[in-house]
């Protein structure tokens, strides 16, 4: 869902000053963070199941969001109108869903069995004494994860070399560092607060640009008519085809399949505040997707051709405009947004690619019916999360194209494994074990050849059929497999 860019802009010290107090917050966030995350492996992955429900709220949506909304949104709705708002309500409807009716059921299994990450629950949920279905959650888990983060040091890098004047090389390397530093030193509360201090930086570039943009054009119906004076379809939300509004609301179907997003549900501290959760996480979905539509249609009237921004790229009307409408400060702010945007994702996926090396590799396979002290774990996962940042370091400066290509598939590829397992999981006691494995092979293999034929991609997102096959596959299996009782006690708790 994250995809990167080329921000071609000039900044000046005051910019330069606000995008370094950011920098300097989020490492004194992870120093803060790094005493009680040192406590033990469920305080280093899940913030001990302790965690504030406006803290939950924020950094639910705002892992999920990225970079994504801040350039590929915009650049959306610069390029197609008022169309690109369906992208918006899918994942917004999908994940008030989520909050209100999937999280809890999750937290509270998750604590009953003392669930820290995603392979946990399947495992614990079905009974995988051979480790087997935590094994291939792992490999699906690594390949994706490790991807996403280097995609995001590669973003992090242009970024700094446009904006700032250094070689991309340079940009990566410091955007590595920076994210490693505070996701190491703080785990997940760490990660938590930085999202939610992220989040606060998102809504504020993105109400606030807007707005001016919009006002100094002479407002918002004037903004209108100049749109449909280039093209009616622009101020259309319904000039869009069949296959292009399904594949946007579709969106939202990775959603029950991310894990950096589930191993929010799982850290809060009081289950029952999901509910409060979801209203404020639903509100700044809302106000962050509506900030990014009207950042590309007010764009449109100031840069009427893409030949006009950075690059010509119309992912550069976020911070184009910015430029054109903001103090040097604020436009700092902005800057910070953007690179909130892209941290706010990679530290997440860092955290769950670590969680998945040694909880579930180390600790309950390799190490299992051991008792391991959990500060050692602690350490083991500190260095497991260097280690991880070294592999996708490598990849993002020596191998992009390999990691632009999969990270097409992140997305899409957890979404349709992950997330169709996940919820007849939590909701039919039916679903077996060998259900489970059929849809994540199906999910997996379903994205990766309807994204190769191209008469299927350029009609239809592949996240659609991948997940609706998955769904369908996992429920026909466990229909004809067998159910061991213990399962069947295990979906009891989900009533509770």
């Amino acid at each position: 869902m994250d995809e990167t860019q080329v921000v071609s802009i000039a900044v000046n010290e005051y910019a330069i000053g606000a995008f370094v107090g950011y920098l300097l917050l989020l490492v004194g966030i992870g120093i803060y963070s790094s005493r009680f995350s040192s406590e033990g492996i469920s305080e280093f992955f899940i913030g001990g199941r302790q965690i504030n429900r406006f803290v939950v709220a924020l950094s639910a949506v705002v892992s999920g969001r990225s970079a994504w909304l801040l350039v590929g949104v915009t650049g959306m709705a610069y390029s197609q109108g008022a169309s690109a708002i369906w992208a918006v309500v899918g994942y917004v409807t999908v994940e008030l869903f989520l909050f209100l009716y999937y999280a809890r059921r999750l937290r509270n299994f998750s604590e009953t069995y003392e669930c820290i990450t995603v392979p946990d629950f399947f495992a614990e949920r079905f009974n995988d004494t051979n480790g087997y279905l935590r094994m291939a959650l792992v490999v699906v888990f690594l390949i994706f994860m490790v991807s996403y983060v280097s995609a995001q040091f590669v973003a992090g890098g242009k970024a700094f070399a446009s904006s700032f004047g250094l070689t991309q090389t340079n940009g990566i390397l410091i955007t590595a560092v920076i994210i490693m530093a505070y996701t190491v030193l703080g785990g997940f509360l760490a990660v938590s607060l930085t999202d939610m201090f992220q989040a606060i930086f998102m809504i504020f570039a993105l109400v606030v640009l807007p707005f001016l943009a919009i006002w100094e054009a002479g407002g918002l119906s004037k903004v209108l008519s100049q749109l449909r004076g280039m093209e009616m379809g622009l101020v259309n939300p319904l000039a869009i085809s069949f296959g292009g509004l399904l594949g946007f609301l579709g969106i939202g179907l990775g959603s029950p399949g991310n894990p950096h997003i589930l191993s929010r549900y799982m850290s809060i501290d009081d289950p029952k505040q999901l509910r409060w959760s979801a209203v404020v996480g639903t509100i700044w979905n809302v106000i962050m997707g509506w900030g990014a539509i009207f950042i590309g249609l007010a764009g449109r009237v100031y840069f009427p051709e893409a030949d006009m921004l950075p690059a010509a790229d119309t992912e550069n009307l976020y911070p184009a405009l910015a430029r054109q409408h903001l103090h040097p400060v604020i436009f700092g702010v902005v800057v910070a947004s953007i690179f909130a945007a892209i941290m706010s994702t990679a530290d997440s996926q860092l955290l769950v690619a670590a969680s998945a090396v040694v909880r579930d590799i180390y600790d309950r396979i390799l190490k299992k019916g051991k008792q391991i002290p959990q500060k050692k774990l602690v350490r083991y996962s500190r260095l497991v999360a260097v280690l991880l940042v070294a592999v996708a370091l490598v990849f993002s400066l020596v191998a992009q194209e390999l990691v632009f290509w999969l990270v097409l598939f992140a997305w899409a590829g957890l979404g349709a494994s992950i997330g169709p397992t996940s919820i007849l999981a939590l909701y039919w006691k039916g679903t077996t074990r060998k259900g489970i494995f059929a849809g994540l092979i199906t999910g997996t293999v379903v994205t990766i050849a309807w994204y190769y034929i191209p008469v299927l991609k350029n009609n239809l997102y592949e996240l659609i059929p991948a997940f609706g096959l998955s769904l369908l596959v996992t429920w026909l299996v466990s229909l004809y497999t067998e159910k061991p009782p213990e399962i069947e006690k295990a979906f009891l708790e989900f009533e509770k």
